[in-house]
């Protein structure tokens, strides 16, 4: 099976910036900000009150239900962006498509935290007296999302999660493209959301310290590379894309947007929340990427940084694009689409995957908004996309997504 080559036939979304790829992408060229006072809970009492919600959501426009009651938060957002998905490739009810060859590898950092918090409350509300939903378990685990768009679709090929916190949605894509490669499948579904906006999910991250606490200005608080950053907006939402080899999708005359070419993935072992100071991961991830795709420096033109906004993360991140990219880094175009849609965790990758594919195939990098004052330890020279969109041919994209635990990943897509 060497040199099964792989394309994106299909992508979907719905997050802070959109219900829809072309609502996210049309927001994204236009730098909206997607952050709001917290609504999801009553936030009064938490450190941190502002988030990237999605807005103005019905399930019952998606669901029935019988149907929506299987369903936590999270795996909403991945059903709802895998059917765009594969709507959008052509994959539904077609003929040609052998569904034992289509798997579905999904990636989420936190599963179903909503549902978990809510039947703790429960069993401790009503005097510890187990009452607990037959849909706990499923509705929680993080491998289910993968599993319910399988048995919706009657997909039959390999079908996991991959939880590896901020780093799970490129661990998705990797895995798939991999598996691809490898021929254990011709289509795959792939991508991750999270559903994090809740009382446990927002103040865990208020007790690191770690989200920002512009409560009076939302919509201005996330602001990498901005030398008064004070921590990521946590965000939710879900992103799905459908890699396929390229034969089988030629010979189904399928759209393609892109190819998906290189992965790269290595450990900090540094530390459990904090990256390597110096970015040493994050520059293997990278390197690893464009090893695996054959590709050298100056052939990537954008690259989607990590960008949480966070006082550490935000400058080994640079030092590591620098460090690999050198002289060639002056010549990129460099940006952090959280300054928009917020951190969607184990999400992330998955939208910002989307970002990606947007530069590649519209010729338009998203900026990153809200930066005032460039951080005077990132060098000044540096084409940060800062305030709009900026307008180029991409060949090549590379997207970076590091999680705690000190995982990093780097995921490169080519214009085909």
């Amino acid at each position: 099976m060497a040199g099964r080559r792989v394309v994106v036939t299909g992508i979907g979304t719905i997050n802070p910036l959109g219900h829809s790829i072309e609502e996210y992408f049309t927001n994204l060229e236009n730098g909206v900000s997607a952050a709001t006072e917290i609504t999801l809970f009553d936030a009064t009492k938490f450190r941190s009150r502002i988030a990237c919600e999605v807005k103005d959501y019905d399930w019952s426009r998606y669901f029935d239900r019988k149907e929506v009651r299987k369903y936590d938060r999270f795996a909403q957002w991945a059903m709802i962006s895998a059917d765009e998905a594969l709507r959008d490739a052509g994959v539904v009810d077609n003929d040609l498509i052998d569904k034992e060859r289509v798997g579905v590898v999904w990636g989420s950092g936190t599963g179903g935290t909503t549902t978990f918090y809510e039947e703790s409350k429960g069993y401790i509300e009503g005097n510890f007296t187990p009452r607990f939903s037959p849909f706990f378990v499923p509705r929680m685990v993080a491998d289910l999302a993968a599993g319910f768009i399988s048995i919706k679709y009657g997909f039959m090929g390999p079908n996991y999660a991959t939880v590896s916190a901020c780093a799970s949605s490129n661990h998705a894509m990797i895995d798939s493209l991999n598996l691809i490669r490898w021929g254990k499948a011709d289509v795959i579904v792939t991508g991750g959301s999270e559903a994090s906006i809740n009382e446990p999910g927002v103040g865990s991250f208020c007790g690191m310290q770690a989200l920002s606490t512009r409560n009076d200005d939302p919509e201005h608080a996330s602001r990498p590379f901005d030398k008064d950053r004070d921590g990521f907006v946590i965000g939710e939402g879900g992103g799905a894309l459908i890699f396929e080899e390229l034969e089988h999708a030629l010979n189904r005359g399928a759209k393609i947007y892109c190819e998906v070419v290189g992965g790269g993935m290595s450990a900090d072992a540094y530390h459990m929340t904090a990256p390597h100071p110096e970015g040493k991961g994050a520059l293997m991830s990278m390197r690893e990427a464009l090893n695996d795709a054959g590709l050298q420096p100056e052939d990537v033109d954008y690259v989607n940084a990590h960008g949480t906004p966070t006082n550490l993360g935000d400058i080994a991140e640079i030092k590591a694009i620098q460090s690999l990219f050198g002289e060639h880094t002056y010549k990129m175009n460099i940006s952090s689409t959280k300054s928009m849609t917020g951190h969607l965790l184990g999400g992330t990758a998955a939208i910002e995957a989307l970002a990606c594919v947007m530069a590649i195939s519209r010729g338009v990098i998203p900026p990153t908004i809200n930066v005032e004052n460039v951080d005077p330890e990132i060098d000044p020279n540096l084409n940060l996309t800062l305030g709009k969109a900026q307008r180029r041919e991409v060949r090549c994209a590379l997207s970076n997504t590091f999680g705690f635990g000190g995982h990093n990943s780097s995921i490169i897509f080519r214009k085909l």
